[in-house]
């Protein structure tokens, strides 16, 4: 029997089952799943909604090359049209989060003309070589470099450092509304609005990463909204597919209209079953209000966080917006995460220090209280 190459350490559980906000393992023991598989069952896991749009699909067509029209496909960019900013002409679907920085980048570099690329201090774009050319943490970064030439990196939440690194050599500019890996550390309507300016004055484009804040997590449909900034390029991703692979690069007529046959492709990006998903999951997202419930679940999550921790010697801090949250610790989270895991809840790690949660939006008032006694007593538990 083959043995799977880990680049993740075992957490311990073999999941046997999953629905909704839950999953359960082989012993029958129910959690509360606020680790999402890193945000993706935002929807929840089985989304009755999306399994039947898929099946149906399944039922119909499969696999279809790019040179080929289908209803589906068209369904799909309705829907899509439904939920997306004004300014977006066009889309292109792709298989994972990374892949969109890809394109993006591509995107950028034949709209311009130009080579030059900018990310911040705390970012998290992918793995693959050009996303990961844009993701600032060098634990990540060192082992495999040289990467993509001409990126710099600039300081989070810094206006100040804005102008020293965005100048007009640049092609794109790549931020994130609330970094996620980099500690769920919200983007300050200063700096984003700064950084939008200066990518404006200096002729470079403004790609917005949404992949784990868009589709309603933060309890707005895009978080970069609430900014008041307009992208060049949206990426959205994870919770996009209601579970199934899916990450979508949306832009506007003149991004779309400089890219030229072959300059890019996706055997699977796009595939008929992407398209029901989408089109399934954007259904889901209107009929349901979930922006909403999001926000109200969230911000009733945040204020028992808060209440339990405060005074506490081992949290710096609990921050974030929506259904994504972050609690800062003043150590490394593992033993937190092993102790809530015990205690029925799935979490993960963001940055260093920090415990992230990310449940699906249909939480309910006993699933927040129970998450919010599993993550404090865990924190008293581990504190000295």
């Amino acid at each position: 029997m083959l043995s799977l190459i880990r680049f993740y350490a075992d957490r311990g559980l073999r999941v046997a089952k999953a629905f909704m906000q839950y999953v359960w393992d082989e012993g029958g023991r129910k959690y509360i799943d606020a680790h999402t598989g890193h945000g993706v069952a935002f929807l929840g896991h089985r989304n009755p909604a999306v399994v039947k749009a898929i099946k149906e699909q399944l039922e119909e067509l499969m696999v279809l090359g790019h040179g080929f029209g289908a209803r589906v496909v068209d369904e799909g960019l309705d829907a899509l049209s439904k939920v997306t900013p004004g300014w977006v002409t066009h889309a292109y679907l792709l298989n994972s989060g990374s892949e969109a920085v890809e394109l993006a980048i591509k995107l950028a570099k034949r709209a311009t003309g130009r080579k030059g690329l900018v990310a911040f201090t705390g970012s998290f774009h992918g793995r693959t070589a050009g996303a990961l050319s844009l993701t600032h943490n060098p634990r990540y970064r060192a082992p495999f470099e040289p990467l993509l030439p001409g990126v710099r990196f600039g300081r989070f939440n810094d206006p100040g450092d804005v102008d020293k690194v965005i100048d007009e050599g640049v092609a794109a500019v790549f931020i994130e509304p609330i970094q996620g890996e980099g500690g769920v550390r919200p983007a300050t309507r200063e700096f984003i609005r700064a950084v939008a300016e200066r990518a404006a004055e200096a002729g470079a484009l403004l790609v917005v990463d949404e992949i784990q804040t868009g589709f309603g997590r933060t309890g707005a449909l895009w978080a970069h909204e609430a900014y008041g900034v307009r992208p060049d390029i949206l990426l959205a991703g994870k919770a996009i597919g209601g579970g199934y692979p899916v990450s979508a690069v949306l832009t506007d007529e003149d991004v779309a209209s400089s890219v030229r046959s072959g300059d890019h492709g996706s055997t699977y990006g796009g595939n008929p079953l992407a398209w029901a998903a989408v089109k399934a999951t954007v259904n889901v997202l209107i009929r349901d209000n979930v922006p909403q419930r999001a926000a109200a679940a969230g911000e009733v999550l945040k204020k028992g966080l808060k209440a339990r921790l405060r005074g506490s010697r081992l949290v710096r801090d609990v921050r974030g917006a929506g259904l994504m949250l972050g609690v800062e610790l003043r150590t490394r989270p593992n033993q937190v995460l092993r102790c809530v895991q015990g205690k029925g809840v799935l979490a993960l790690k963001a940055g260093a220090t920090v415990v992230r949660l990310l449940p699906p939006y249909m939480i309910n008032e006993e699933d927040v209280e129970a998450v919010v006694d599993a993550v404090t007593g865990c924190i008293e538990e581990a504190s000295p």
